[in-house]
């Protein structure tokens, strides 16, 4: 077998160094009767050459609340956060492929949002600054994580006491689930997140989940995006979010795109080259704080919270 070039195992080990988390951090495993639960998370810190903003964030991937694609969506997104300052946390929450269903998923991202904010100070981490983006049936996680952390108190129904707020500080939900309603919604991921049967489907259950039907008054800023011709979630999901966002006043944005489908993530595709759709949410969280302006931004400064891109 040949040797590889220097230059080409030095550019490996950089591309390693990209990839590869700082730290795996096991969610329950000193949590009385939860020891056993596998849910971890793999947290990227930016480079030291890169300006630190203090904010975190969780990255929820997508999978039909079934199973994760943690390098399609996680591992992309997690570099791109951490070479724009933002620590990053791809959260490998419990999934129906492992015969999880909910709560188990709404218990992982807000132990997770409760173990970056009692540790911020270990993390580098402002404890006001940690939000949360989500990718199809992370989506609706991230969008349950914002909705119910006071209704829907899944840390303290399992004995936790904790000081800190499970309100995340921001809201991304990218091509997401959102209704449970049966004119739209996507059945897989409603199967896996409550349970297959009558029983667990009812139409009490079915409201109860449906992101749309629960914005609170305090809803954090959200910003949402997704292609129209989106060939796994009907991207009316979004509108009806959006829609539901706006009637209560919460500082939110829609982008929405002519073509793009599913799964486009933070991958290098012809969606992210064509339309640059981290860019635009760049200057959406730099408005809010949470990243540093472009050259650009500093000029103009105004953040753009409450438009539609069509």
């Amino acid at each position: 077998m040949k040797k590889k070039p220097a230059l080409a195992i030095a550019l490996l080990l950089i591309s390693y160094g990209l990839f590869c988390q700082d730290k795996t951090i096991y969610l329950w495993r000193n949590v009385k009767g939860m020891e056993k639960q596998p849910s971890v998370m793999f947290m990227h810190k930016p480079g030291d050459e890169v300006p630190r903003t203090k904010t975190a964030v969780i990255i929820c991937p997508g999978g039909s609340y079934h199973h994760l694609g943690l390098k399609s969506e996680g591992n992309t997104t997690a570099r791109w956060f951490a070479q724009n300052g933002v620590t990053a946390f791809v959260l490998k929450y419990r999934t129906a492929e492992s015969t999880y269903h909910h709560p188990a998923m709404l218990q992982d991202i807000q132990r997770a949002i409760q173990i970056i904010r009692e540790n911020a100070e270990d993390f580098d981490v402002d404890p006001n600054k940690v939000g949360v983006i989500g990718y199809s049936a992370g989506g609706h996680l991230v969008t349950m994580a914002g909705e119910f952390y006071q209704t829907h108190d899944e840390i303290k129904r399992l004995g936790i006491e904790t000081d800190v707020s499970l309100r995340p500080d921001f809201v991304i939900p990218v091509y997401p689930v959102v209704s449970m309603q049966d004119d739209i919604a996507h059945k897989w991921s409603r199967t896996s997140l409550l349970g297959g049967g009558k029983k667990n489907q009812t139409q009490e259950r079915k409201d109860e989940f449906s992101m749309e039907l629960n914005v609170p008054d305090d809803m954090p800023p959200t910003y949402i995006a997704v292609a129209k011709d989106d060939n796994v979630v009907m991207y009316e999901n979004s509108l009806r979010l959006y829609e539901a966002l706006q009637e209560k006043n919460i500082p939110s944005q829609l982008a929405l795109y002519e073509w793009g489908k599913h799964g486009f993530g933070m991958k290098d595709c012809p969606f992210l080259r064509e339309f640059h759709w981290n860019e635009a949410l760049h200057e959406w969280l730099a408005g809010l704080g949470m990243m540093n302006p472009t050259s650009s931004q500093a000029q103009s400064p105004e953040p753009r919270a409450h438009q539609s891109q069509e």
